[in-house]
């Protein structure tokens, strides 16, 4: 593992248990927890979240995590995830393995699983599998880009030997604070050495390119609710994606969060203490509902 992926497994821990401390669990959400949905006991497993009291089925939410690929699990987005429930979904908060341990397209594997997971299990925990939505930020936004480009294209996720559930596609996603394109000349010394421990230190243009989501929009991609904000560090990559979305018929909203007197860092919208965060979280689950069927 590089000293750059240490570095910010370290980093973003520190930052999301202060982030987190004092949260607890809301009384009006039903959870169930650590249900494995794969072979590793530690890193395929889930959460679900319910609204206590709701009986029947419920639109789906599928929470895909940030933390650049080499950090992150279910524990740091459990307070948000329970928060989308509040709003009227089932939702459904996973881990998933991370690279150096589990190179890339392990993540977008583990994605593919929970997905088929749902199915199997929509009867027991009351998924209505018609309305399946899902939220992914920063590099889960890149992850959830990318498996919405899958199940339009087959041979892009054959390409990672990917068996998508046929006939299914997102209701519509909301793809947070996301990276949509590296382009090899832009990396710093840091980023390169983030690359080699995501897809191997032999990586090649080809692997990058495959690896970019922008340029595998097609139509039929689902609706987008695309956030940054102006603190944001990836506040730019909306433009790598949005012609691809118009060239493609497909309907999108930009929210661009924070003003000249405040400023919104990156992904501050999983920060349950934030009025900031309920403004965008309450604005993503309209649109939701906007494509419910």
């Amino acid at each position: 593992m590089s000293l750059t992926s240490m570095y910010l497994r370290y980093k973003y821990g520190k930052g999301d248990r202060q982030r987190d401390a004092g949260l607890s669990t809301p009384d009006d959400v039903v959870r169930y927890d650590d249900i494995q949905y794969g072979k590793d006991p530690k890193w395929q497993v889930l959460d679900v979240y319910r609204p206590k009291g709701v009986e029947g089925k419920l639109p789906v939410i599928i929470s895909v995590h940030g933390g650049a690929w080499v950090y992150g699990s279910k524990e740091i987005y459990q307070f948000y995830g329970m928060s989308l429930a509040q709003r009227g979904f089932a939702m459904i908060n996973f881990s998933y393995r991370l690279t150096p341990e589990a190179r890339y397209p392990a993540q977008l594997e583990d994605t593919n699983s929970v997905v088929k997971w749902m199915f199997e299990h929509q009867e027991e925990y009351g998924f209505d599998t018609n309305n399946v939505f899902a939220v992914g930020d920063s590099a889960g936004g890149h992850l959830l880009s990318v498996y919405a480009a899958m199940l339009k294209d087959k041979e892009f996720a054959e390409y990672y030997h990917i068996a998508v559930p046929e006939d299914f596609n997102f209701r519509a996603i909301a793809l947070n604070c996301g990276l949509y394109c590296y382009e090899r000349e832009d990396m710093d010394k840091g980023t390169v050495l983030l690359m080699n421990d995501i897809l191997g230190k032999n990586w090649s243009d080809k692997d990058l390119a495959m690896f970019n989501s922008y340029d595998k929009i097609k139509e039929g991609y689902p609706a987008v609710f695309l956030m940054t904000s102006n603190g944001d560090f990836l506040k730019d990559q909306p433009e790598q994606i949005i012609p691809y979305l118009k060239e493609n018929n497909v309907p999108y909203e930009l929210h661009v969060y924070g003003n000249d007197d405040k400023i919104l860092y990156h992904v501050f919208h999983v920060n349950m203490k934030l009025e900031d965060a309920k403004i965008c979280n309450d604005e993503e689950c309209e649109f939701f509902r906007k494509h419910l069927k």
